[in-house]
């Protein structure tokens, strides 16, 4: 079972990467829990999170969607290149997370200054009354 549970998370990492290659936040947006909050660290090397902030607050599907596609108006994707590095399933299969390193670069297309997210990522889903899965939480890139 915990394979086909595997895929399921897989499914999501690839549906959140199709939606950055083709600039389209509903696809990421869909996979969101309604509690997702997301600290991010500022640098790659903020390991230590007394160190990371807040850039949006609690999630709300027009403000989150607005945002990224803001992004999508005004900068160019140069390349998005994501590598699975572990995919794990809780003993209850009710929770689930994915190591992810990331190396996505974005030149803004005025300034052509370059936004580059670069690091190892760790998205966690859980598993809703449903069945649905949902990505609940997610770290900022990070070196390692």
């Amino acid at each position: 079972m915990k394979g086909s549970l595997k895929q399921q998370i897989q499914y999501l990492v690839d549906l959140e990467t199709e939606g950055w290659n083709t600039k389209n936040p509903d696809l990421f947006v869909s996979i969101i829990h309604p509690d997702m909050v997301w600290p991010w660290p500022p640098t790659a090397n903020a390991h230590d999170p007394v160190d990371w902030v807040f850039v949006m607050g609690r999630f709300n599907k027009e403000r989150w969607t607005a945002g990224w596609q803001e992004l999508f108006d005004t900068h160019d994707l140069i390349h998005n290149n994501r590598t699975i590095k572990k995919i794990e399933i809780t003993e209850e299969e009710d929770g689930a997370f994915a190591v992810v390193d990331i190396d996505t670069l974005w030149r803004n297309k005025k300034t052509k200054e370059n936004s580059l997210w670069k690091g190892r990522v760790c998205k966690i889903y859980t598993k809703m009354p449903n069945g649905e899965w949902k990505l609940i939480s997610h770290t900022g890139a990070l070196e390692y």
